[in-house]
């Protein structure tokens, strides 16, 4: 089975620049301070002989990904950037054709035993998670993507039905999705403006009294400063996990300082997300969460939006963290779990009630993932890792054409905002805000729609 339009990678380059953060951003118990972006070069060739040449890059969150107790930031790292360069060649080594589904399909069944590899060269003693492989696999798979639909002069979330591609559904999803295509679940048009979500890190101040010097970038610093300079409606609050008493506080302490500047601009209305970093050590220090916020700032429980990965991301090792009671009241929605098919219908059964998605698990991964959330009716959102420039257009470009997703993450603008300087000429209703929303409306070119 194969179509005229299907696709060959004709050749493959990689190049990688490390960044520095403005300032510092802790989430799980880490701090993060740079980033490295790995980027990936691709050309394409179409069996009736178009050519399309596409991009992909996304930062190599390490810690994020690979949040190892026995290996140092640096040595992840470097493991990390191999495998993404290992890769990216293999990729350029692949002679068969197909729609990018099919080719990154396959690629896939490669990251384990290059990722197995990469630790034996580099004796390191410890497998690399599957997460960690699929943000090092990501760069290329944004890249083939984009060069599809650049050969074929047309965007990339348009070139997902039955027309372009070979195999339905059920090869990736099983039973089920019989006879049905992504285009079933993607929007022709990207929604014109979508809600942006700010970060609020464990080290960020929330008013002047929390800052020790100011870093007087030009950049808003407090929390109260950045709603108003950006007329922010939604908030992602970074918890411990383990410090009851300090999360709680630090949630009604973000209320008190959103309130007041919200009532400077004259919002009523806005929204917080709550993402533990899967440090919880169980469901009912997230319930007990829930019922303290709800007395000591009633106001700010309602605002509550949705639960983000409250327990460890190893969903079978730890069958006991079921989700069914806290779903009750707030979505929860997996983040670090989420690394196949197989990982969302656990995550299910085990009582959550909604997906994040994110661009650096790979195109094709994501895309899946919110094709099957929207058929089991599953909360969806889009998550980025601080993803700044291109990949934060990728990733924006992803939320807009996914219909129920409501609202996209962007931190860096907060944490990175020298990632944007060479894209914000160019989309600056991307990386300009100031009515708390995007737009995404200018994601609709070729390919990945940037």
């Amino acid at each position: 089975m194969s179509k005229p339009t299907d696709i060959q990678i004709q050749r493959v380059t990689t190049t990688s620049e490390r960044i520095d953060y403005r300032a510092p951003m802790k989430f799980g118990g880490r701090v993060v301070v740079d980033v490295v972006v790995f980027h990936c070069e691709m050309e394409v060739k179409t069996r009736d002989g178009r050519v399309g040449k596409g991009s992909g890059s996304m930062p190599i969150g390490n810690a994020w990904g690979w949040p190892s107790a026995t290996l140092s930031s640096d040595q992840t790292l470097a493991a990390m950037e191999a495998l993404a360069e290992r890769l990216a060649t293999e990729a350029g080594q692949c002679k068969d054709s197909g729609h990018p589904l099919e080719l990154t399909h396959q690629l896939a069944a490669g990251y384990e035993p290059a990722a197995a590899a990469v630790i034996a060269e580099q004796g390191l003693g410890e497998a690399m998670p599957r997460l960690a492989q699929l943000v090092c696999a990501s760069p290329v798979e944004a890249a083939i993507h984009d060069a599809y639909g650049k050969a074929l002069g047309a965007n990339s979330y348009n070139l997902l039905s039955e027309e372009y591609v070979n195999r339905d559904l059920a090869t990736y999803l099983g039973e089920g999705f019989q006879n049905e295509y992504l285009d079933q679940y993607t929007l022709r048009e990207p929604k014109a403006k979508m809600p942006i979500y700010h970060l609020i890190g464990a080290l960020d101040p929330l008013t002047d009294g929390d800052i020790h010097q100011r870093l007087d970038d030009g950049l808003p610093e407090t929390l109260g400063e950045w709603i108003l300079a950006d007329g922010l409606t939604h908030m992602k609050i970074k918890l411990a996990g383990n410090d009851l008493a300090w999360d709680v506080q630090r949630v009604s302490a973000i209320e008190l300082a959103a309130a007041a500047a919200q009532a400077e601009r004259g919002c009523t209305t806005w929204n917080y997300s709550l993402d533990f970093n899967e440090k919880c050590p169980n469901v009912e220090y997230v319930l007990d969460f829930l019922a303290k916020l709800q007395e000591q700032s009633p106001a700010a429980m309602g605002r509550v939006q949705y639960i983000e990965q409250p327990t460890h991301r190893d969903l079978r090792a730890n069958p006991e963290n079921r989700m069914h009671q806290a779903a009750q009241i707030k979505p929860v929605v997996i983040d670090e779990s989420l690394v196949d098919y197989e990982s969302l219908l656990l995550a299910r059964e085990q009582g959550y009630s909604g997906v994040a998605l994110k661009a650096c698990k790979g195109q094709t991964e994501a895309l899946l993932m919110g094709a099957a959330a929207q058929k089991f009716q599953l909360f969806l959102c889009v998550q980025d890792l601080t993803c700044i420039g291109g990949n934060f257009l990728h990733s924006a470009s992803l939320a807009a054409r996914i219909p129920t997703v409501a609202a996209i993450e962007g931190n860096g603008r907060q944490y990175c905002p020298a990632g944007n300087q060479a894209w914000a000429a160019r989309y600056p209703g991307m990386f300009e805000i100031t009515d708390g929303t995007v737009a995404t409306s200018e994601l609709d070119a070729v390919g990945l729609g940037f």
